[in-house]
Formats: structure tokens, C-alpha cells, sequence
């Protein structure tokens, strides 16, 4: 799966930066956190700092075109972004685990 960015549009007033990129792909349209995965490693960003927001691939093509927007730290990512985002993007669930593990521990 390759990844070219179409454009980047700086919003400083959110703490990130809109972008639109094109995937290239052999097989079906890739799942959502690998496409996450592999924008954050073209753009040098933490995966929990990207939020996929839309893949539209047409029918019967090999490219897919998409919006994300990458924060400057995960926790703008959970201050501006709505809930159902985070769970498809699978942002803050690590976090949730890790502190019910954590009161588990406490309470015992």
C-alpha cells in the first residue's frame, strides 16, 4: 500500500493539520487502522495522533482517496474529537485498559 498526501491544511486553532491523501493498493481497500498505521509512519506521528476520518474508494478502482487529521499529541486528539471517532480509530481504548488494570490492582 503506497501513500501519497495531497494537501495538508495547518489548523493551529485545533492543535493539528487537515490532510487528504491517495492510497494505492493491490487487494480491497485496506482496514482503517492499517491505513492509520501507515499515514503516521509517512508523516513521523505517534499512531494515536491520527484520526481517519473518511476512505472513498470507487468502485472497481485500486486507489482510494481519504481525509484524516493529525494532533500534535494524542490527548488533542480526545479533547476535539468526537467519541465515535476515537472508537473507530481505536484512540484512548489502550489507555482505558491500562488504567482499569491499574485500579484493578489498587482495589486487591
Amino acid at each position: 500500500m503506497d501513500v501519497d498526501i495531497i494537501s495538508e491544511t495547518e489548523n493551529p486553532m485545533l492543535h493539528r493539520t487537515d490532510v487528504t491523501f491517495e492510497l494505492s493498493h493491490e487487494d480491497a481497500t485496506p482496514e482503517r487502522l492499517q491505513v492509520r498505521d501507515s499515514l503516521a509512519a509517512k508523516l513521523n506521528k505517534d499512531a494515536d495522533e491520527v484520526v481517519v476520518r473518511k476512505l472513498d474508494t470507487k468502485f472497481g478502482m485500486r486507489k482510494t482517496v481519504g481525509e484524516a487529521k493529525v494532533y500534535e499529541t494524542a490527548d488533542d486528539a480526545r479533547d476535539v474529537e468526537q467519541d465515535h471517532m476515537l472508537e473507530r480509530n481505536k484512540i484512548g481504548a489502550a489507555d482505558e485498559a491500562e488504567t482499569d488494570a491499574e485500579a484493578e490492582a489498587e482495589e486487591a
